[in-house]
């Protein structure tokens, strides 16, 4: 990451949010909201897909940085570690579509140094969480950022437009963010 400053505040951030502190966890996904679109647009441009794939890769980021926050490490730099999931929700997201991505061998290294497996407890917390989401979001959570499918594919099976998918998603992010500030207390 080419600022140092804003690497140490977010990583403070996200220490701060894996304690429990909500208004450090929502000061660190708007912080990283607008970083994330970025560069998930420009891996788009990279890897030859189109710039509208980049808004669902980012709200796919995001609820991965939900999820997953208990495997970031502490002692290593998030901005990699943010990287990585843009990039591999973006490959994911164009393996689902049937299109094949070149992966630059460095981004393929910079992977394999990190752990993603979720264990039996974050699982059963992650179940918890999801239960408390109301029908469509939880079935749009469940769908595309455990299952993986589309935005498509899911607008599809639920007999929802794509733009009312991504609303939900989005609102469901709210919630869950909240609920998680609500369980750190």
């Amino acid at each position: 990451m080419r600022h140092p400053a804003r690497e140490i505040e977010w990583a403070s951030w996200m220490r701060a949010a894996i304690a429990g502190d909500s208004n450090a966890y929502h000061n660190l996904l708007t912080a990283l909201t607008p970083h994330v679109r970025v560069m998930a647009r420009r891996r788009c441009e990279q890897f030859g897909a189109p710039t509208s794939e980049a808004e669902d890769v980012v709200q796919e980021v995001l609820l991965a940085i939900h999820l997953k926050r208990g495997t970031w490490d502490p002692s290593r730099p998030l901005g990699p570690w943010i990287s990585a999931m843009v990039r591999n929700k973006l490959v994911d997201s164009l393996r689902r579509r049937g299109k094949q991505a070149m992966v630059p061998l460095e981004d393929v290294i910079a992977t394999l140094e990190t752990d993603e497996r979720i264990s039996v407890s974050d699982r059963i917390d992650i179940e918890h969480i999801l239960a408390k989401l109301k029908d469509p979001q939880r079935t749009i959570v469940q769908s595309i950022s455990i299952e993986g499918s589309s935005v498509r594919e899911t607008a599809d099976r639920l007999k929802m437009t794509e733009g009312a998918v991504r609303v939900s998603l989005h609102r469901a992010l709210k919630t869950l963010a909240s609920l998680y500030g609500e369980r750190a207390i």
